[in-house]
Order: C-alpha cells, then structure tokens, then sequence
C-alpha cells in the first residue's frame, strides 16, 4: 500500500479531521501538488463534510480508500490505538500527536515494520530551527529557562516542543548551574523541572496559538531565541513535506523533521 497509485498523487488520510488543526491539515492537502485527501476519520465529527468527503468514525475508512499515508494530529491516548493499526496495515504515519511516554516509542518503533512513521512535537520550520539554536547555544550558556505558550484548549503541559528542546539542550550540556531558588513563596511559581534542571514555564491562554521562548543567560549576557505561531497554517510546510517524504525515510520511525530538512 505505501506504492503511489498510477496518478502518481500520495493518497492521504486525515484522522482527527474534525478538529481544527485536523481541518487546517485537509485544506493543506487539498491544496499540495503531488497530494489526494481520500479519507478524513474522527469520532467526535463523524457525518460531517470535509472538502466534499464524510468524516468517518471507523479506522476502517482509510484502508476502504487506499490511503498511503496517514496524518493524526489528536491526542495520545487515541494515537496509541491509531498508530499500531496503521502500522498493521503498511501505512505511513505522520504524526502531530504530542505526549507520548519513552514506552509508547518503543512500542511504535516494534510495531512500524513495513511502512514508516514520523513523529514531530512541531512541524513548523521556524520552530525547528529554534530547537537546533538553542541545542548550539547550549554549551556556551551556564544557565537556560524554556517559556512556552499555547493555546487554552491545549490538554498537555509542558508541550512536546518545549520537553524536545530541554532534552536536546539538555544533552548538548551537563555543565549547568544550580537553581538558587530556597524558597517559592508559591509552588511551582519556578515552573517544572525538566532534564539537566532545566526549568520549563507552561502559559495557557485564550487568543493563543503556540510560542516558546528559550533564555539561556552566563556571565553578563543573555541570549533569548523565540518562535511565534500566529496561525495553524504555520505548520502545514511541515506537514506537507513529511506526506511527501516519509516513503522514503531510511528508518521506520523518525522523530522530529529535521531529516526531511
């Protein structure tokens, strides 16, 4: 099923079609060179229209339309049913789907045997280059606190952006300094504490899209690396680019686009 049919168009499904992001990603496919939408899947949507196709509640509608590759942006606990069948039945996966656990990768990464799946706790360009500064930035900074802001209908915090950067940072340098902090006169005022001690601060806010703010400070400077996300569009390059380019991936499971970059 991953071979492109005779039009030569990668025939993608869409699963969480009925929620707005999942909307944003229909109209992106519908307007990409090289893609079809043939199938759009989500519970809470099911009967309703999308770019003239019936949002189905069944899994089932995506192998009904021969879709190679499938895009979830939902929530963790139904990815980890939706990716294993996907996997099941030789789709790609390109994924949006933030929260899953160490286990939840390990368990993707055993189940994608015959078709490719790519995971990504962001698929705008802008964001991704973010990761990577603050991952060069890191060694040469004694200190570092991640900011990142969402929208209120976000579920998880920290987002999985902002864990990604920690960790990168995170593994670029083990040399950081102590938090100084004896006392919060509120608890949690100095934000979750992440790998390396790094500090990460979840701001939840209505007229939000998604923003995050890295700050990395040493002796007398301060170096602030920031990416904003004004519209869900900002992430449908990525998305397109990983439709387009997961066939072809030299590893079943991918994390993050970098590779496609």
């Amino acid at each position: 099923m991953g071979n492109q049919q005779k039009n030569d168009l990668i025939r993608v499904g869409v699963v969480g079609a009925g929620g707005r992001m999942g909307a944003t990603v229909c109209d992106a496919v519908v307007a990409a060179k090289g893609l079809e939408l043939v199938a759009v899947v989500d519970l809470d949507g099911a009967g309703s229209s999308v770019h003239g196709l019936t949002i189905s509640s069944e899994l089932k509608a995506l192998a009904d339309a021969h879709a190679e590759v499938v895009v979830d942006f939902t929530v963790a606990s139904a990815a980890r049913i939706t990716l294993p069948w996907l996997a099941l039945h030789g789709m790609h996966a390109v994924v949006g789907t933030t929260g899953f656990s160490d286990d939840d990768i390990l368990s993707f990464k055993k189940s994608f045997t015959g078709s490719n799946c790519i995971i990504a706790a962001n698929f705008a360009i802008g964001a991704v280059l973010m990761m990577k500064f603050a991952e060069q930035a890191a060694p040469f900074f004694d200190t570092a606190e991640i900011i990142e802001f969402h929208h209120n209908d976000k579920s998880d915090a920290p987002s999985g952006t902002a864990m990604a950067t920690a960790q990168r940072m995170a593994s670029a340098s083990t040399t950081w300094a102590a938090d100084p902090t004896k006392h919060e006169v509120i608890v949690g005022a100095r934000g979750g504490q992440g790998p390396e001690g790094i500090r990460v601060h979840s701001v939840r806010m209505v007229g939000m899209t998604a923003s995050q703010e890295v700050i990395l400070g040493t002796a007398g400077q301060t170096l602030v690396i920031r990416h904003d996300s004004s519209d869900r569009v900002s992430f449908m390059p990525g998305v397109v680019l990983a439709c387009r380019q997961v066939a072809g991936l030299p590893q079943r499971l991918t994390i993050g686009i970098d590779a496609l970059l």
